[in-house]
């Protein structure tokens, strides 16, 4: 009996570690207060682009980074991942970013460099900007002054 009662107070414990080791972060702005976000998929919106242009939208997807990459991707192992099925994200400082609950910064660095997102599942808000594609132009549109991100 002490035996199972050890066992359910360690396994309890490695749930509670689990669950806060891997805790959303949410970073917000007050640069869109007052705006209704429209909630589409990934693929609806990479799929009718030109009708969300303007449009304040919340997706769901995989944010990429790199040298000259700030992206966000279908999660979908069996879409095609290519750069124009991919929409650039732009985020600003205009649009500064803050940790919910705190005053720490997106934009933390001295050198205005972002938190590494990179493989990660993300929730955005955004205005879609079809005419801005990106780096080299090579994307569907732009994901422009991102004022939430849900870090997953």
């Amino acid at each position: 009996m002490a035996k199972a009662n050890n066992l359910w107070v360690l396994l309890s414990a490695i749930g509670l570690w689990s669950a806060c080791a891997h805790s959303n972060k949410l970073y917000t702005s007050s640069c869109s207060d007052g705006i209704a976000f429209k909630k589409v998929s990934y693929v609806n919106l990479v799929d009718s682009i030109k009708y969300y242009d303007k449009q304040y939208v919340e997706v769901y997807g995989k944010y990429i980074e790199g040298k000259n990459l700030s992206a966000l991707v279908n999660d979908s192992l069996f879409a095609d991942h290519g750069s124009n099925r991919a929409l650039w994200v732009n985020f600003t400082q205009d649009c500064p970013l803050y940790l919910t609950g705190t005053q720490q910064g997106f934009f933390a660095s001295e050198d205005g460099s972002y938190a590494h997102l990179n493989n990660r599942m993300v929730t955005l808000r955004g205005q879609v900007e079809v005419l801005l594609k990106g780096h080299q132009k090579a994307y569907s549109g732009t994901i422009n002054q991102v004022s939430y991100i849900e870090l997953y």
